[in-house]
């Protein structure tokens, strides 16, 4: 008797909050204030990383820059004090737990503590599996997914201790369904899904409530990075321009949002896969050109030399 209760109290949970899901499609929820929250950004010294870090800064935020391009971070510290906001750059690898973990000692000393932890930093090979080189196989897990769980160990006990903060993962829709070339690039997001979806599930056991969690999963954004990838004409949603997705990340995390996939038309993509068979999957991937967009790939790197 006890268990057919619990199953119909989990039934009627499941079912509000569908509806709060679909409901908050059409109205928009209330937005908290951002004032004096203390931001943390990885990759911050370009694309949407510094346009993240501006957004923040305008609404009142002190914000500190991690990039492996000093000369970047500084760069967007500088037109966030041209603002009149605050804003800290240090050049990080956040491939490096020491250096992560000695870097978050001296923001604390320099600024405070992190509130609003904004894992962004990314790379990709954009080359078949077996000719990538190893070196490159491991970048893209360490600074895609790896990094990530430096970063949330040296800034979220703090956020625990006060019950109250944010951690924003900017993964891909690549995290949600594998493409030719990018197998590294893929397993790596793959991996940044995983984490913090667990990490949410550990956070709610806890009852940790006032540390908030926002996954993104945008498609190709027009930064450079995917500079080449086509997918079929008729299949391929534009390229998300760099304002909208910072725009819609800051959105997020003042109403709390926990998944924001980019475009909204493929909020659709998870649900489609679950359904289909790997065969089914695979004529999809034929017909969109999915199987072969790589194949024109350029990119950031390749581009400039």
């Amino acid at each position: 008797m006890l268990v057919l209760f619990e199953v119909t109290w989990a039934l009627l949970k499941i079912t509000w909050y569908n509806m709060v899901g679909v409901w908050r499609c059409f109205v928009a929820p209330a937005k908290k204030s951002l004032v004096g929250e203390i931001v943390l950004i990885t990759g911050a010294g370009s694309g949407i990383g510094r346009l993240m870090a501006i957004n923040f800064a305008k609404q009142g935020c002190k914000l500190v820059i991690w990039d492996i391009d000093k000369d970047g971070g500084d760069k967007t510290a500088d037109q966030i004090t041209a603002l009149g906001a605050t804003a800290h750059s240090y050049r990080c690898d956040v491939t490096n737990k020491d250096e992560v973990y000695r870097l978050a000692e001296q923001v604390k000393k320099d600024v405070g503590s992190v509130t609003i932890l904004v894992n962004n930093a990314g790379v990709v090979a954009g080359t078949n599996f077996l000719d990538c080189p190893d070196e490159l196989i491991l970048r893209s897990m360490n600074v895609n997914a790896i990094s990530n769980f430096w970063t949330v160990k040296a800034f979220a006990p703090s956020m625990i201790a006060k019950n109250h903060g944010h951690i924003v993962t900017i993964s891909s829709m690549a995290g949600t369904g594998g493409t030719a070339g990018m197998v590294e690039y893929c397993a790596s997001k793959f991996a940044s899904v995983g984490f913090h979806e667990a990490l949410y599930c550990e956070f709610v056991k806890e009852g940790y409530d006032g540390v908030h969690m926002t996954l993104v999963l945008p498609y190709k954004i027009d930064t450079g990075m995917f500079d080449g990838l086509e997918l079929r004409r008729g299949f391929s949603p534009p390229a998300l321009r760099p304002e909208y997705v910072a725009d819609k990340v800051l959105h997020a995390v003042q109403t709390n949002q926990k998944i924001l996939i980019m475009p909204r038309d493929l909020y659709i993509a998870p649900w489609l896969k679950s359904w289909l068979s790997v065969d089914a999957a695979i004529v999809l991937a034929e017909l969109s050109g999915a199987l072969t967009a790589m194949d024109t790939f350029v990119g950031r790197k390749k581009k400039e030399t």
